[in-house]
């Protein structure tokens, strides 16, 4: 296995430049990366279609079905990374604010859970 930037940032130079290898760009549109990450999405959630919940807790546990998780899920943060770009989205900064406004709606103690 070599070794591979684990940044973000180097993560999506690295995509951009895939892409323009191989003169993508004309088809990453917004539309179309949103398309492409709710198919992959989709397929993700496919592996676990009528699966008990723990079937789907031990799923990890088969190498041939681990991998074909891990295929789904860097699929999904592919198309997420190079829609960002596109729209010029730090994801990071988007998820540190969404989780401060649902700390703000959902107080602990007040939020109730399944449970109540």
């Amino acid at each position: 296995m070599t070794d591979h930037p684990r940044d973000l940032a180097a993560l999506r130079r690295r995509l951009a430049e895939f892409a323009a290898a191989r003169d993508w760009q004309p088809y990453h549109t917004p539309k179309n990366l949103a398309a492409a990450l709710s198919v992959e999405a989709a397929e993700l959630l496919e592996i676990f279609q009528w699966l008990t919940p723990e079937q789907s807790a031990r799923l990890m546990t088969d190498p041939d079905t681990a991998h074909r998780v891990r295929d789904e899920v860097a699929d999904v943060l592919a198309y997420l990374l190079q829609f960002c770009e596109v729209l010029g989205v730090d994801p990071l900064a988007a998820l540190e604010a969404k989780i401060e406004r649902n700390e703000s709606r959902f107080p602990v103690g007040e939020a109730g859970g399944p449970e109540g």
